[in-house]
């Protein structure tokens, strides 16, 4: 029998706090969330390992410490609204719904609609939401945000999310450029301006709706 608590503990205290991450509320919703309830029951074992879970359909579970430093570089507070894009099984939705206000979450795939608005709502987290939408277009109807997270690898990320950032908002996401190497960026709203950095190099899974349209030679 898995010690699910002390296992997340753990992962805390040896993937989080051991690899720059300090933000407070970032580390006390990763040891409050249990992150086997977000997980099918045949890979719940697995649920603490420090690399991304692939559940299937185009999405993962992000590993531990490349989700919370990307959070933590978002700067949540307890009055932001926040938006997911992309949430597949709705774990991070979880973790930013004990961070921020409202946490609203955008997917597409019917099947992880229901699963990760079924696994929030056993956790009673009752300040999120799963939304239905094409997840390359955001989800515009509850803007602005404070706070957006794309949860996968994107070629680039388009103008009409950026849009979606409140003044002061901050977006982050890991972007996959033509070398192969993905990198965790954060885009963030000043004036009216969005303006973007890169923070680390990020290894995460591409999320298939934000691939490139390829490219025709003659």
């Amino acid at each position: 029998m898995i010690d699910f608590t002390t296992a997340r503990l753990n992962m805390v205290e040896s993937q989080l706090r051991t690899n720059k991450v300090t933000n407070a509320g970032v580390l006390a919703a990763f040891e409050s969330v249990p992150r086997e309830a977000f997980l099918p029951e045949g890979l719940r074992g697995i649920a603490y390992v420090d690399e991304d879970i692939d559940v299937g359909r185009g999405r993962c579970m992000m590993e531990p410490r490349v989700l919370a430093r990307l959070l933590q570089a978002a700067q949540p507070g307890s009055a932001d609204v926040a938006l997911e894009i992309g949430c597949g099984t709705g774990f991070a939705t979880a973790i930013l719904s004990r961070i921020v206000a409202t946490a609203v979450a955008v997917e597409e795939d019917d099947h992880f609609i229901e699963a990760a608005g079924a696994a929030l709502s056993s956790l009673q987290m009752d300040n999120a939401v799963v939304m239905k939408g094409k997840i390359t277009d955001g989800y515009p109807g509850q803007g602005p945000y404070n706070v957006i997270l794309i949860n996968g690898a994107v070629a680039e990320v388009p103008a009409a999310i950026c849009d979606q950032l409140a003044e002061g908002g901050h977006l982050v996401t890991v972007v996959r450029g033509r070398d192969g190497i993905g990198r965790a960026t954060l885009i963030e709203r000043h004036g009216g301006t969005n303006s973007g950095r890169v923070l680390f190099d990020a290894a995460v899974p591409q999320l298939q709706e934000f691939e490139p349209a390829p490219s025709f030679v003659f």
